[in-house]
């Protein structure tokens, strides 16, 4: 279940706004301009069923996100969708994986706490028997030239 973000989670000043998300969800969201440095030398890897319900995660995706493990696990993968990602890149990630190829994109990742970090994502979809059955997203760290083109680019795409 996703939940509204809470002020006592964040750390310093924080804007608000309601996202909509997959499946007709809304939750409210509490954000900073924080960014998160990723990790040298990590992978963030995370599973989820085919409707995007986190079934999976890995101990660097506990520690950038925020969030426990208790926490994330039966969430929406959406949970991490910050309000400067647009619509768009997640239209694009769902109908590539959805047709059974991988995905490979920069997303701007939400923290818990409000901040946020940004990842070079590839989303590959796990084939049984011919059909879809799930999803495994691996995130690497981006490089900075990469994300200063987003931070351009993303803002036009709304």
């Amino acid at each position: 279940m996703i939940h509204d973000m809470k002020p006592e989670d964040m750390i310093g000043d924080y804007k608000e706004t309601r996202l909509a998300l997959y499946r007709s969800i809304t939750r409210l969201i509490l954000y900073t301009d924080i960014e998160t440095p990723y990790p040298d030398g990590k992978l963030i890897v995370s599973t989820t069923d085919k409707e995007g319900i986190i079934t999976h995660v890995n101990k660097a995706f506990v520690e950038i996100s925020g969030y426990t493990e208790d926490e994330l696990l039966d969430s929406p993968h959406s949970i991490l969708r910050h309000p400067d990602m647009p619509s768009a890149a997640f239209k694009d990630l769902w109908d590539t994986v959805n047709k059974g190829i991988p995905w490979q994109g920069y997303v701007k990742n939400l923290r818990k706490d409000g901040g946020y970090y940004w990842v070079k994502a590839t989303v590959i979809p796990n084939i049984r028997q011919g059909k879809v059955v799930s999803y495994t997203s691996v995130r690497r760290k981006p490089s900075r030239t990469k994300v200063e083109e987003c931070i351009k680019l993303y803002p036009t795409l709304f």
